[in-house]
């Protein structure tokens, strides 16, 4: 399992519990919990748990106050995950296993809208490709929110660069239950494995 990783989109409390709270959200962090802790240790203090044999990175919705995506500037969303706000901290219940090398921001330009997290960067300006690249990633799990946007265009994105991505089809939230499960079968058709 040495070539396996597991790639948490957007877990933050905006799309939770806040401005833009989704169906399945909770459920879906419970669920993101059980297969952390299959695949790992408890937390520690040491590193090697979260750099271990199963590497946990974070994408993050990180935007700017007056982001174009925001309805106030002509956007289709709700102001969310605004830098600095409590709506774009992840769940407090998932921190444990957070690393900030490897949490890769999006949507922190205001003029650019950003629902994959492929392009993601950490602090060091990695992209979430270049870190899968340098750890010799293969196998990509993938959980978060939501379904029909972030979680399947980042999906996308990684099956495109040739990971085998695999979703967890039971730790992901979405906007309405129609579209998740439209946007899960176009996922399957392209090749994505729903686990």
């Amino acid at each position: 399992m040495k070539d396996c990783a597991l790639v948490v989109v957007d877990m933050l409390y905006d799309f939770i519990d806040g401005s833009m709270a989704c169906q399945h959200a909770e459920e879906a962090v419970r669920r993101s919990l059980d297969f952390i802790r299959e695949k790992t240790a408890e937390p520690q203090e040491s590193e090697d748990v979260i750099r271990g044999a199963f590497p946990i990175l974070f994408v993050r919705d990180f935007h700017p106050a007056d982001h174009c995506s925001f309805t106030q500037q002509g956007g289709p969303w709700p102001p969310h995950c605004v830098q600095g706000t409590r709506g774009a901290e992840v769940h407090e219940a998932l921190v444990p296993y957070t690393d900030e090398a490897l949490t890769f921001y999006k949507g922190y330009n205001r003029d650019v809208e950003q629902y994959s997290g492929f392009e993601g960067i950490n602090e060091a300006g990695q992209s979430l490709h270049d870190v899968l690249d340098i750890m010799d990633i293969k196998h990509v799990y993938v959980c978060g929110i939501a379904t029909e946007y972030c979680v399947r265009n980042t999906c996308e994105d990684l099956l495109k660069a040739g990971y085998d991505v695999l979703l967890l089809q039971d730790a992901i939230g979405y906007v309405d239950e129609a579209g998740h499960r439209q946007a899960l079968q176009k996922m399957e058709a392209e090749g994505i494995r729903l686990v």
